[in-house]
């Protein structure tokens, strides 16, 4: 780790603590692993352009006192620097940051590094033990690696778009940048096993971590692969369900609502059919095992969708719960932000924020039992926050050299 225990900020608090990186790029995918890793303690030095910084401060479906309210969250526990990466000053703050961190996160088409003279080797000859994350649409090698990528083209590429929705209709997107987090996910599973390569496995230096939205879709798509390439099935959407899978399906309420039902194993199949009054349905040979219930899938909906008409969400969540069937109700934020599984685990927190004041926002993910993250303080409200701590502390630049790249439009 790169900063010793007497130097570390002590509002950063969890497992990473300790952990020094740089974030560049905008939008969702590469900020998104600055995110994760800024959750748990890490120092995650954000680098922004003058003047109007990340888009992500004003991307968003709604603002609320003229700010995005998606930015305090993505850039939680962050520190925000800015430099203008076109100019040779402002390549050179990231090269002297390079030296005191432990990792570089970007989402910048590939090449852009290499075109302001911050490509991997240069990198690596400041700093040896840096680890690089790059993270873009097609991956840093290949024939796509020009194309500019964002979650959708990656989720179609991948193969994700073409399985959703419903057969004969045109494949919906995903109500999130699906393919944006969860290549971040991937990008901080590499990063955590290049640290621990570097660090516990003696490996001693750093590498470069390459994630592609793409192949992130790619790699969730199961068995199609197999599937094609040894019986020629391409898999189809299949609505709401999964094919040759049931009983597991959304199901209608008496109250206007839907449910989620999963009774695919025999005994919760079992379970589910004691639980409607009908026991004898596990009984019948054309519902009796796994194969047999995925080929009468369409009537085992029917049989379930006209019990769960009978009755209301809630109804259905506690007879289901009280005879083992895994279901849930299909929650709206709303329904989330008062669910006291969610409020017991701490997932609806409450924030004190200046701009923004007294705001619930999403908790720490996973728990870890000894050491937990925690939430610091939300986006930093300028870019630039934090220039003259980075800059200043950091790197030992005096106020006369601040203002000089300030009003040169480096910083």
């Amino acid at each position: 780790m790169t900063v010793p225990p007497d130097e570390r900020d002590p509002r950063l608090k969890g497992p990473l603590a300790g952990l020094r990186g740089i974030e560049m790029g905008q939008l969702l995918a590469g900020p998104f692993v600055g995110s994760r890793i800024a959750d748990f303690g890490a120092e995650v030095i954000k680098v922004e352009s003058p003047g109007r910084g990340d888009s992500m401060r004003d991307w968003g479906h709604h603002r609320y006192r003229n700010r995005s309210l998606w930015w305090p969250v993505l850039a939680r526990n962050k520190k925000s620097v800015t430099a203008n990466l076109r100019e040779p000053q402002g390549q050179d703050l990231i090269r002297r940051l390079v030296a005191k961190v432990d990792l570089l996160i970007e989402n910048f088409k590939p090449g852009r590094l290499e075109k302001w003279g911050l490509g991997c080797e240069a990198l690596h000859r400041i700093n040896p033990r840096l680890i690089i994350v790059r993270v873009s649409g097609y991956g840093q090698t290949g024939p796509y690696t020009d194309r500019p990528g964002f979650a959708s083209a990656g989720e179609a590429m991948g193969g994700l778009r073409y399985i959703n929705g419903y057969p004969g209709q045109p494949p919906p997107r995903c109500g999130i940048s699906l393919g944006d987090t969860l290549t971040g996910m991937f990008a901080v599973q590499g990063l955590l096993m290049a640290l621990y390569w570097r660090d516990a496995l003696g490996g001693g230096k750093g590498q470069v971590v390459d994630a592609a939205i793409s192949e992130s879709c790619f790699a969730m798509m199961e068995s199609a692969l197999l599937e094609y390439d040894t019986l020629g099935v391409v898999r189809e959407p299949s609505g709401t369900g999964l094919a040759h899978v049931a009983p597991s399906n959304i199901y209608p309420t008496s109250d206007g609502k839907w449910v989620v039902v999963a009774a695919n194993l025999d005994p919760m199949f079992r379970r589910l059919c004691a639980a409607m009054g009908r026991p004898e349905l596990a009984q019948e040979p054309r519902f009796q095992n796994h194969k047999s219930r995925g080929d009468n899938a369409a009537e085992i909906d029917r049989l379930v969708a006209e019990w769960t008409k009978t009755k209301t969400a809630r109804e259905l969540d506690t007879l289901l719960n009280e005879h083992g069937v895994v279901c849930s109700p299909i929650n709206s934020i709303a329904d989330i932000a008062r669910d006291p599984q969610f409020l017991a685990r701490g997932m609806i927190r409450r924030f004190d924020d200046p701009h923004l004041g007294d705001v619930a926002v999403p908790g720490i993910v996973p728990k870890l039992s000894e050491v937990e993250g925690d939430i610091a303080w939300l986006g930093p409200a300028e870019p630039g926050t934090h220039n003259r701590e980075i800059y200043g502390g950091m790197l030992g630049l005096g106020d006369d050299e601040l203002a000089a790249l300030e009003n040169d439009g480096i910083i």
